[in-house]
């Protein structure tokens, strides 16, 4: 169980510290920790656990345990793309089996946790993926499963994805579970709360998976199904209190995206006028974007905002650059420069008024799949691009960042939204990223390219909207590429660019699917813009996947 709880946000006696200490989430809420071996499945455990209102969080698998500050209340050892037996494959700390608390092994992670007992495993004479029959067995002298299988109808369709398998039980361990191809499919320790299955139970494939990790998560590690949003709202708004203090004021990066609007109403929330929300107009944002963003958060949130022009200076310091991470660099380092001048001129300002008081502080809307994604660690996992919010910011940065929405993913941020009161249309707008439309221009940005992008997206929106389409779709955009293409425009030949539209399906913005457009929707979109946006002759409909690629193009 987790430690060092407190009840309702009560501080009577309390230091601020004290305060900052008891409301992390992991030392609040009942917290299953699960640790990363590198498969692409790794975030969903966290993401299901989440479903069922239990806390989790997600560290590399090279996570030292005498490191960590708070004591988990079980681990889920992901799984893996390695062999256990390989010299350089990864391993747990083997300071976790001395926690004296349930553990549970998932594919790689079952073949881990039988590594350490006794390395019984071998490679397979095949690979075995795809969906699997598991007959589930009662335990020794009785007519029940394990509790890891409790409620569980038998045989129940897994989900398969493994090259090596357990040759032999561990010593002191049972078998809980087969299939025709992987006799020790489950294993359970007979003392121990130790438990390993060979299937993954995150994936939708698995019948009854999400009742497998409530199983663990309640019945043998005993969390309270206490995570909600609502509690969350109340205890961050006590933590931001105590970090910024009675007089503290905190400058906001909004965009007008769901993100910085949750955390910029949640930051309003907290302390009222000493939050002073500021968009950079860094002249990589979309058509009319820094009025439509000026209208929603005054008039609809009630939250007082500066714009800042600043596209002069973001366009002429990317001026001749067409690397994507330079590019993000740029961007997070001349943001951060323009947020400091700007808060010395709030604050100054805000002398002899109710609001004066140093700003310390800088908002960001930071999501936990930026953080995932940003992680750099041996074998698994490696550094898929630098986000905004997590990297590329300067080490001379005289403002102290304070990321509210560090720990939630994207469903819960809109929950999150919706509990605060936000409009449903603000709750659900498409993401746009902080380096704006510099990554979906692929190459130099110019002004010309910048219009080209610009009235691209606003037709290509505007027609999912007519179609009814716009709330079934996570994110859409129209994307400039580098090339030019061969067309006849007007019964003559012309060499102009070419544009690729994107959109995609995702509950966590981790995975995503491309959305399946019929013909007469892509031939209507694409009419409008070879016919309405000039310097335009060619529209391609981009179908790949997260993974291999990535939501964004840079």
């Amino acid at each position: 169980m987790a430690t060092d709880k407190m009840s309702n946000g009560a501080t009577d006696g309390a230091t601020n510290g004290d305060i900052l200490e008891k409301t992390e989430p992991h030392k609040t809420f009942d917290t299953i920790l699960v640790l990363d071996f590198g498969s692409q499945y790794s975030h969903l455990i966290t993401r299901r656990l989440r479903e069922i209102n239990v806390y989790s969080e997600m560290l590399p698998c090279t996570q030292k345990l005498a490191d960590l500050s708070w004591k988990p209340a079980g681990v889920i050892l992901s799984g893996g793309p390695y062999s256990v037996y390989d010299p350089s494959a990864p391993h747990v700390d083997p300071a976790l089996f001395d926690l004296d608390i349930p553990i549970l092994g998932i594919c790689y992670g079952l073949q881990e946790m039988a590594w350490h007992f006794g390395k019984n495993v071998a490679a397979g004479t095949k690979r075995e993926y795809g969906h699997a029959s598991l007959e589930i067995s009662s335990l020794a002298g009785t007519d029940d499963p394990s509790p890891l299988f409790q409620s569980i109808p038998s045989p129940l369709s897994v989900w398969m994805s493994h090259g090596d398998k357990l040759s032999n039980l561990p010593p002191s361990f049972v078998t809980i579970a087969s299939t025709p191809s992987a006799p020790f499919a489950g294993i359970a320790h007979e003392t121990k709360p130790y438990y390993g299955i060979q299937f993954h139970p995150e994936v939708t494939h698995t019948s009854s998976g999400l009742r497998i990790l409530t199983n663990f998560a309640t019945a043998i590690c005993h969390c309270r199904q206490s995570w909600t949003m609502t509690s969350f709202s109340g205890q961050e708004i006590t933590r931001i209190r105590a970090l910024v203090g009675p007089t503290g004021q905190v400058i906001g990066a909004v965009s007008g995206g769901v993100d910085s609007t949750v955390a910029a109403k949640l930051m309003h929330t907290a302390i009222g006028s000493r939050f002073h929300a500021v968009l950079v107009n860094n002249g990589l944002l979309r058509q009319n974007e820094a009025e439509d963003v000026h209208r929603t958060l005054t008039h609809s949130l009630g939250i007082n905002l500066t714009v800042i022009d600043a596209s002069t200076r973001f366009l002429a310091a990317l001026r001749g650059v067409t690397e994507p991470e330079v590019k993000r660099k740029i961007i997070g380092s001349l943001f951060i420069t323009v947020f400091q001048e700007t808060a010395l001129r709030i604050a100054s300002e805000a002398e002899n008024t109710p609001s004066a008081g140093p700003i310390e502080f800088l908002l960001q809307g930071t999501l936990y799949p930026d953080v995932i994604e940003s992680i750099s660690f041996r074998g698994p996992s490696q550094t898929i691009k630098t986000h905004h919010n997590v990297g590329g910011l300067p080490a001379s940065m005289n403002l102290k960042l304070i990321e509210p929405l560090r720990e939630l993913f994207k469903d819960e941020v809109r929950a999150l939204g919706t509990e605060l009161g936000i409009p449903t249309d603000l709750v659900w707008r498409h993401p746009f990223p902080g380096p704006g439309l510099a990554i979906r221009i692929l190459g130099e940005i110019t002004p010309e390219q910048l219009r080209i992008a610009r009235e691209a997206d606003v037709i290509f929106i505007e027609e999912i909207k007519a179609a009814g389409l716009y709330g079934k779709i996570s994110q859409a955009f129209a994307a400039l590429l580098p090339v030019k293409a061969v067309g006849v425009m007007g019964d003559k030949r012309v060499h102009e660019q070419v544009i690729a539209l994107r959109a995609v399906e995702t509950s966590d913005f981790m995975t995503a699917d491309w959305y399946p457009f019929d013909g007469a929707f892509l031939k209507r979109v694409s009419g409008r813009i070879v016919n309405e946006v000039a310097g335009v002759c060619r529209v391609l409909y981009d179908v790949t996947s997260k993974p291999p690629g990535t939501i964004e193009m840079e």
